[in-house]
C-alpha cells in the first residue's frame, strides 16, 4: 500500500509580516553585544542599544505599543551588561527613548520626511538624550545627587553620547536598511 505524501502549500507573504520581530530581535542582539563589550573611553561610551532600536524603529515604523515593546526588551537585555549603580533604570529609560524614536520617524513620515538624509541622525540622537535623560535623572534621584551635579555633570556627558549614538544610528542605517529590503526581495531607494 503506498502512502501519499500532502501536497505543500505555499503561502506568499502579507505586507504586514512579521520581519520586524526579526530585524528587531538581530540587532538588540548585536546591540547587547557591543554594549556588553565597549570600553569606557573619558567616560564616554556609546549605548548600540539605542543606536540598534533607533534604525529597527526608523526602518518598521512600529506602533507606538510595539515601540514600548521594543524598549521594555531592550532595557531588559542590558540590565546584566549595565555598568551603573542602578541597572533597573534602563527599563523606563528606554522605553522612553524607544516611544522618542517612534515618535520622531512618526511625524518625520507623516511630513513628508521619508528620505530626509538625516532622519537616522535625528532619531539616534533624540532617542539618546530622552533616554540618557531619563536614566541619569533616575540615578540622581537613587543617589540623592544635587541637581546641578545632574545638571553640570550628567547630562553634558548624556548629550556627548547623543551625538556619538546620532552619528552611529546614521551610518549604520542605510547598510541595514539594503540587508533589510535586499532579502525582502525589494529594491527601496
Amino acid at each position: 500500500m503506498e502512502v501519499k505524501q500532502p501536497e505543500l502549500i505555499e503561502v506568499p507573504a502579507t505586507k504586514d509580516s512579521h520581519r520586524w520581530v526579526a530585524v528587531t530581535a538581530l540587532l538588540l542582539a548585536i546591540g547587547v553585544i557591543l554594549h556588553t563589550i565597549s570600553p569606557n573611553i573619558g567616560g564616554v561610551t556609546p549605548n548600540w542599544t539605542i543606536a540598534m532600536y533607533s534604525i529597527t524603529i526608523g526602518l518598521t515604523n512600529p506602533s507606538l505599543s510595539r515601540a514600548l515593546g521594543i524598549g521594555f526588551i531592550a532595557g531588559l537585555t542590558i540590565v546584566p551588561s549595565s555598568k551603573s549603580a542602578f541597572p533597573l533604570g534602563n527599563v523606563a529609560s528606554e522605553i522612553c527613548g524607544a516611544l522618542t524614536a517612534a515618535i520622531l520617524v512618526k511625524a518625520m513620515l507623516s511630513v513628508g520626511m521619508s528620505n530626509f538624509k538625516f532622519r537616522p541622525f535625528i532619531t539616534g540622537f533624540f532617542a539618546t538624550a530622552v533616554s540618557g535623560g531619563v536614566f541619569t535623572f533616575i540615578l540622581k534621584l537613587i543617589l540623592g545627587l544635587p541637581l546641578h551635579v545632574w545638571t553640570h555633570a550628567m547630562v553634558p556627558v548624556v548629550m556627548v553620547v547623543a551625538a556619538l549614538n546620532g552619528v552611529i544610528t546614521q551610518v549604520l542605517f542605510a547598510p541595514v536598511q539594503k540587508l533589510f529590503f535586499m532579502q525582502e526581495g525589494n529594491k527601496h531607494e
